[in-house]
C-alpha cells in the first residue's frame, strides 16, 4: 500500500478511431507502459536500464457499459512508487501525470471535469547536502516556469480536496497547508479562501479503491483558487506542490487528492 501511486480521469473522453490497424493493440495500458519507458520513468529489468521512477501495476479505460451505470471515470493507471524520495526532491506526480495525460491525447479527446489521485506514504532520505543549498519545493517552483507563458484565458477556478481517511492526520495539517502553498512565489495556482468544505470527490464515480489507503474518506480539507490551465500536466504540478504542504505539515499517511473544475 504504502508505493501506490495511482490517479483517474473524470470527464468526458471522444475517442479516435483507430485508423492504424497492423500496429496492434492501442489501450491504456500499453500507451502509458510505452510512454513512462520512453521518458526513462519506468523501472525496467533490463541490463544496464534506468533505475526508472515506477514500477507498472495496472491501467485501464472504463467500458460502456460503465458508462450507461452512471460511471463519471473515463481512465485510471496505478504503478509502483520504487524507492525512497531524496529529501530535496517532490513526489514524481507531475511526471505521472504528465505521462497519464499524453496517454489521455492518444485515446481521444479528452473533456476533463475531475483527476483524484493518490499520493502515497513515502520515505525520504537525506541528500547530505547542506540545507542552505537545497530546498525541498525548489524542483516544483522551478518547473513552475513551464507555465510562466500560458495564455490567461486558459486559466480555470478549481477545488482541491486532501483526505487521510481514517487517519486524523489532516486535522492538525489542515489550518497551515494555505499559509505554507501561499508562502512561495509562483504563478500556477493562486490559493484563495475556500467558501466552503464539502469534498470535491462527492460526485466521481467510482471512487479510487478503499483499500489502497486508509480509506473511506473522512478527515480532509478543501481548498480553492485558480490554476493558470486546466490540463493533466498543470494538475500534476499542482498535486505535487499539495502533496508536499501535507508532508511538510506532518502528513504521514496515504493522502486522497482531489482536482476538480468549478
Amino acid at each position: 500500500m504504502d508505493g501506490t501511486m495511482m490517479a483517474a480521469l473524470h470527464g468526458e473522453l471522444d475517442p479516435f478511431p483507430l485508423t492504424h490497424p497492423e500496429v496492434g493493440d492501442r489501450d491504456a495500458y500499453i500507451l502509458f507502459h510505452n510512454r513512462s519507458s520512453a521518458m526513462t520513468w519506468l523501472v525496467e529489468s533490463l541490463p544496464g536500464a534506468s533505475p526508472g521512477l515506477w514500477s507498472m501495476n495496472d491501467a485501464d479505460q472504463d467500458s460502456e457499459a460503465d458508462i450507461r451505470r452512471g460511471a463519471t471515470r473515463r481512465l485510471w493507471f496505478q504503478v509502483h512508487l520504487e524507492g525512497a524520495i531524496e529529501d530535496d526532491r517532490p513526489l514524481p506526480l507531475q511526471p505521472f501525470l504528465s505521462c497519464i495525460g499524453d496517454v489521455a491525447a492518444r485515446l481521444g479527446t479528452l473533456d476533463l471535469h475531475a483527476v483524484q489521485i493518490l499520493v502515497p506514504l513515502h520515505s525520504r532520505i537525506a541528500t547530505g547536502r547542506p540545507q542552505a543549498e537545497r530546498h525541498p519545493v525548489g524542483a516544483l517552483i522551478d518547473a513552475a516556469g513551464w507555465f510562466g507563458d500560458t495564455d490567461p484565458r486558459l486559466a480555470r477556478r478549481i477545488q482541491v480536496t486532501l483526505d487521510t481517511g481514517q487517519d486524523p492526520a489532516m486535522v492538525p495539517a489542515a489550518p497551515h497547508i494555505p499559509p505554507w502553498i501561499r508562502r512561495w512565489k509562483q504563478a500556477v495556482f493562486r490559493c484563495d479562501p475556500a467558501t466552503h468544505q464539502d469534498d470535491a470527490a462527492d460526485a466521481l464515480s467510482p471512487k479510487l479503491p478503499d483499500h489502497l489507503w486508509r480509506g473511506p474518506g473522512h478527515h480532509r480539507t478543501t481548498l480553492e483558487g485558480t490554476l493558470c490551465e486546466w490540463s493533466v500536466d498543470a494538475v500534476g504540478w499542482l498535486a505535487a506542490l499539495a502533496a508536499e504542504a501535507a508532508w511538510q505539515n506532518g502528513v504521514r499517511t496515504p493522502l486522497m487528492l482531489t482536482v476538480r473544475a468549478l
